[in-house]
């Protein structure tokens, strides 16, 4: 009896040190964080457990949360997910942002630390620009990751970054490796001759547009044509003359809800420009289908290709991409909001 005792005993002490190595091997050791990243400022970001209360106050960030299907752990969202145009789609997938009952403590010109620090998350997703309010937020001792998004790169890594603190590491690699497969199947095609050329047209106005070193400029770029805009900005406005000057092929609209293809294509001052002559004036999809700081950018750029060069995409059937990669990026359920 005694035997069987001790046997018991022992048992029972090695179940709870590996229970203890178990929770060494997630957590970490001597102040060691279980999920650690660098964000786009350049600090790290620790987390010494597994989230289960995420305040992500940038909507093209939480819809990288939902494609890591993670969305039940946000506790909290950008003010502007129940404003935009993005918000019947959102509450499709999501019952509590249809009846709006996720705090919104901010977006990308406001944060409320009280509110914040009152929801008493485990990581806080907010721009990288906002350092007032990480510095706020961090004094409290929550963990904050800062994102900017300035290339394809970026938003890759922004979603590896998301995979490794949402604990969601094999999923990312799964749309990302999707992600990049399809990129490369479309530059497979990418021999155009001549080059077109596409003029960007921001919703702000006619001649609100992105330079060489943007998003646009890459996405341009990966369709197979050329910016026309010669200027290395970011953004920046141009006048009539200049966009005379640059005489673009395309003219790609960024969605508008008050201006149309047909607005631009009526507009006087346009009347000489080859993009305009030759009706090759189009307007990219809803925010939430062809946002262009997620990993949609896929479908800006078989649209782009798609309208530049007909002939050689002919193959590209842009219902049936969207449709595909709506259903890979957020599941089967997606097809409620097609």
């Amino acid at each position: 009896m005694k035997f069987v005792s001790n046997f018991l005993l022992a048992l029972l002490v090695i179940t709870l040190l590996q229970c203890k190595n178990s929770d060494k091997n997630y957590s970490g050791s001597a102040g060691k964080a279980a999920l650690t990243v660098t964000d786009f400022n350049g600090s790290v970001v620790s987390l010494p457990h597994k989230p289960s209360r995420i305040i992500c106050l940038i909507e093209s960030a939480l819809s990288g949360v939902f494609m890591l299907r993670s969305q039940h752990k946000v506790i909290a969202i950008s003010t502007n997910v129940y404003q935009g145009t993005v918000f019947p789609h959102y509450a499709l997938l999501d019952e509590r942002i249809r009846n709006k009952t996720l705090p919104t403590p901010g977006n990308w010109d406001f944060i409320n630390i009280e509110s914040i620090v009152a929801l008493n998350p485990d990581l806080v997703i907010i721009w990288a620009s906002q350092n007032e309010a990480i510095e706020n937020i961090k004094k409290h001792g929550i963990p904050v990751y800062g994102v900017m998004l300035k290339s394809v790169a970026d938003i890759y890594k922004e979603i590896a970054d998301l995979g490794r603190l949402l604990n969601a590491e094999k999923r990312a690699d799964s749309i990302l490796q999707y992600t990049r497969k399809e990129i490369e199947l479309l530059q497979l095609h990418k021999n155009p001759i001549p080059v077109r050329s596409i003029y960007f047209m921001w919703a702000q106005g006619f001649y609100e547009t992105s330079g060489k070193s943007s998003t646009v400029n890459e996405l341009i770029e990966l369709a197979g044509c050329v910016n026309a805009v010669k200027a290395s900005e970011e953004h920046l406005v141009v006048n009539a003359e200049k966009l005379y000057d640059w005489n673009p092929d395309m003219i790609v609209l960024w969605y508008n809800e008050k201006l149309d293809p047909d607005d631009v294509m009526s507009e006087p001052s346009f009347k000489g420009i080859s993009a305009v002559k030759n009706s090759a004036v189009i307007e990219l999809p809803s925010v939430f289908y062809c946002d262009l700081w997620t990993l949609k950018f896929l479908y800006a750029v078989k649209l782009l290709a798609k309208r530049a060069y007909p002939d050689v995409y002919k193959f590209v059937d842009l219902a049936a991409e969207k449709k595909k990669m709506m259903k890979i990026l957020y599941g089967e359920n997606i097809e409620i909001i097609q």
